[in-house]
């Protein structure tokens, strides 16, 4: 330390003092304006970064929320759609139930009207059929009553005596 303190001179101290403030009122003059201002639109920088990442964070968030929601109603019409065609087919089925049916007691009512015609027609057919075997049978019964001449006689005065005269 005394080496130290013997090469102390007070005229290298004071030019040294006297250099370091002339720097100083140097870089006050020409340079803390610039270091300063560039340094004040670094920080201006950083905060509007700062600032549009949290709008951004924000706007983000509506953004989310409008996804949100319109999800919501697009869930809510989808299923809104998908009632009405659960109902549009039901009614569908309803209504094609409803002819099925109409058509089907149509056919029923037809088919119970030909069968009752037909039943009618057989049964005219077979009243016919009874009349000429009945017209037959009487025929030749009659032949044979008649082929003889007393028993013509026999039968003319039976009928005679069972018809009254008025």
């Amino acid at each position: 330390m005394e080496t130290l303190l013997n090469d102390f001179s007070i005229g290298l101290f004071v030019m040294q003092t006297v250099i370091f403030l002339v720097l100083i009122f140097i870089m006050v003059k020409f340079a803390w304006k610039p270091i300063m201002n560039s340094l004040n639109d670094r920080e201006e920088g950083i905060q509007n970064a700062l600032d549009a990442a949290e709008n951004a964070k924000l706007e983000m968030q509506n953004l989310q929320a409008d996804n949100e929601k319109l999800l919501k109603e697009a869930r809510a019409e989808r299923e809104a759609m998908l009632k009405d065609a659960r109902d549009m087919k039901n009614k569908m089925i309803e209504d094609a139930k409803g002819e099925a049916q109409a058509e089907a007691s149509k056919l029923i009512a037809q088919a119970q009207a030909s069968i009752e015609s037909e039943k009618k027609a057989a049964i005219a057919d077979l009243k016919s059929q009874v009349a000429n075997l009945s017209l037959e049978i009487a025929e030749k019964v009659v032949k044979e009553e008649l082929s003889n001449k007393g028993k013509q006689e026999k039968l003319v005065e039976s009928l005679l005596g069972e018809a009254t005269l008025n």
